[in-house]
């Protein structure tokens, strides 16, 4: 869903092509036949990344007998690798393989690696031996060897390379089968952002409940095979439908101009600063004003003596001299830096709900009659959540802001973050507070409590994403350059997987300074509710720093609400949502200081 609603704003970039390179038939090609087709790479893939990762640590503490505090780490290592590989695939698709080809290549790879994964798992040589529950609270257990870990930490990887290649590009290549020019086919797009993310729903919820259900109780290669399975319909039905997808053409990726900014200003640093800035390349020309903070870029477009025979049609070469308008841009990336680094501990959060929450889940009473409910799947709180919150932020949340901000948006992008961030502190306070008195119950008492006393910790969790994933997403594509939003796309996905690198970190730095007394894989031996705490410290002193931050920045564009025209600003406040984009007729209005 991300790089789609970038796309749409970046309508007129590239040529669009039918599979032999030849101007699209709007009659034979594109439209909801390709646009379904594709929408089953989507739903493999969530399948088999969720299916994965919201019951691995369970595997590898329970099969493996690896430490607690190691397998969380490599759950986390392995979804903040499949985030940050996301950047590296959308960058291939930009610069040289174009959408199709990234998802084709990259759905293949997924399908390797949940086959290896299957094949790990099968074979009785890849576990150590099996151990008994006296021997495990004694901490008897024999951990996996190496050489036993090798081909499953190859298999995570190589879906982690897969996975980043369809989460950056399968949504953009949706959005590509409709042609933006005719009103009609721009309309159906908007549905297919619905069903796309309709699919990574359906798609997470089957993981967590039946995916997980069949790993825990028939086995874990069955599970495995299922998504490695799907991985495979889903790359034959990709292929199949070549002859009838609209391929749109690489222009070149955006970090390349970055890139270009950042090395001429270094190799022109030297120079003296213009007396005035119109006299910096392409000035008066610019499609982004001037301004002054780092000035130090603009002398990539300082024009030097040696400089002048470097003229082409006009223009000096790219790799001469910038722009003014290049150096803006990497400007206004630079200027996303700050929110971008303290969204970064909201997925920290988060990634505690697909490994320690889920490792509290086994020492809990998961017992329903007869019905032992999979701890992986308690995760399905998380899921309904998120859907509950994202459906009150549209149809109550916003509406009701609207009212006192007098704005199309009602919560400013900002303001969703801010509020994200809160929600994750809560969280962590509620995870706290419940594995203490979980711990004290089962020691004392010898009593499990039930496993629904860890839906507050997913609730908060899933409201929190409701608004911080919304407010990210709308910050990182409005605030970016318009012929960036890929790229910053790209840089709101690196907060996820920056989060989840935090977490492996934070774990092992813990792990080490507490001589393993607060992460055990006996948790009642544990003190797993101080690392929450830690957790919950940290996330305040976060959302202050945040708060420092958003109150300097400058938005872009604000729009403004006018309720005696109610009935037209929700048309144009579905418009805007829907495409990502700045309503045109607000641009030329000036930005405004401040969250509010």
């Amino acid at each position: 869903m991300v790089s789609a609603l970038s796309d749409v704003e970046g309508e007129d970039i590239g040529t669009v092509v039918d599979f032999r390179g030849r101007p699209f038939d709007k009659s034979s090609t594109g439209g909801w036949l390709a646009a379904g087709l594709i929408l089953g790479s989507e739903l493999a893939e969530r399948i088999c990344v969720v299916g994965i990762s919201m019951n691995l640590v369970t595997y590898l503490v329970g099969d493996l007998h690896i430490p607690t505090a190691k397998s969380a780490t490599i759950v986390t290592n392995f979804m903040g690798s499949l985030n940050l590989l996301a950047l590296l695939a959308g960058f291939l698709a930009d610069a040289k393989l174009g959408r199709y080809l990234t998802v084709a290549i990259f759905s293949t790879i997924t399908a390797v690696g949940a086959t290896l994964l299957t094949v790990a798992t099968s074979i009785p040589s890849m576990r150590p031996p099996a151990c008994d529950e006296v021997r495990r609270q004694h901490h008897e257990c024999i951990q996996s060897t190496g050489s036993q870990l090798a081909l499953l930490y190859a298999a995570l990887y190589v879906i982690a390379l897969g996975g980043g290649g369809i989460k950056s590009n399968v949504s953009g290549f949706g959005s590509d089968q409709f042609d933006v020019r005719d009103p009609k086919e721009r309309k159906a797009m908007f549905f297919f952002f619905n069903r796309f993310y309709f699919c990574i729903s359906l798609g997470s919820l089957f993981a967590v409940t039946v995916l997980v259900y069949i790993q825990d109780n028939v086995g874990r290669a069955w599970g495995y095979g299922i998504s490695a399975g799907a991985m495979a319909i889903a790359v034959l039905v990709l292929f199949g439908g070549t002859p009838v997808y609209r391929l749109r053409t690489p222009q070149g990726s955006p970090l390349t101009v970055i890139w270009r900014v950042f090395y001429l200003a270094s190799r022109k640093r030297k120079l003296p600063y213009p007396a005035h800035p119109s006299l910096l390349n392409e000035y008066h020309t610019a499609k982004v004003s001037h301004t002054e903070r780092l000035r130090c870029l603009d002398k990539a477009a300082i024009v030097d003596a040696n400089d002048n025979g470097q003229l082409e049609n006009g223009t000096y070469n790219s790799w001469v001299v910038s722009t003014v308008t290049q150096v803006e841009e990497v400007k206004m990336v630079l200027k996303l830096i700050p929110i971008w680094s303290t969204c970064i501990l909201f997925w920290t959060v988060y990634s505690q709900m697909t490994t320690l929450s889920v490792e509290q889940a086994t020492f809990m009473n998961r017992h329903i009659g007869s019905f032992i409910f999979p701890s992986g799947s308690v995760s399905v709180f998380l899921t309904l959540t998120i859907l509950i919150f994202t459906s009150l932020n549209e149809k109550v949340i916003v509406p009701i802001a609207r009212r006192f901000t007098h704005t199309t948006q009602g919560i400013t992008s900002l303001q969703r973050i801010g509020i994200g961030l809160v929600f994750a502190i809560m969280a962590m306070v509620a995870s706290a507070i419940v594995e203490k008195q979980r711990r004290i119950i089962a020691v004392r008492d010898q009593i499990q409590i039930s496993v629904f006393w860890l839906v507050p910790q997913y609730f908060l969790v899933g409201a929190g994403e409701g608004f911080a994933y919304v407010g990210q997403l709308e910050f990182f594509i409005r605030e970016a350059p318009e012929r960036m939003k890929s790229m910053s796309t790209g840089l709101f996905l690196t907060t996820v997987a920056m989060g989840f690198y935090v977490s492996s970190l934070l774990v092992s730095l813990v792990d080490k300074i507490t001589h393993k007394g607060w992460i055990r894989s006996n948790l009642n031996k544990a003190k797993l509710d101080y690392f929450f705490w830690m957790l919950a410290v940290l996330g305040v002193l976060n959302f202050l720093v945040f708060l420092a931050f958003a109150m300097k920045h400058q938005y872009k564009v604000e729009k403004h609400y006018d309720k005696t025209i109610e009935g037209d600003n929700e048309n144009e406040l579905k418009d805007w949502k829907n495409n990502g984009s700045v309503i045109e007729e607000f641009e030329k209005k000036e930005a405004v200081e401040g969250v509010f």
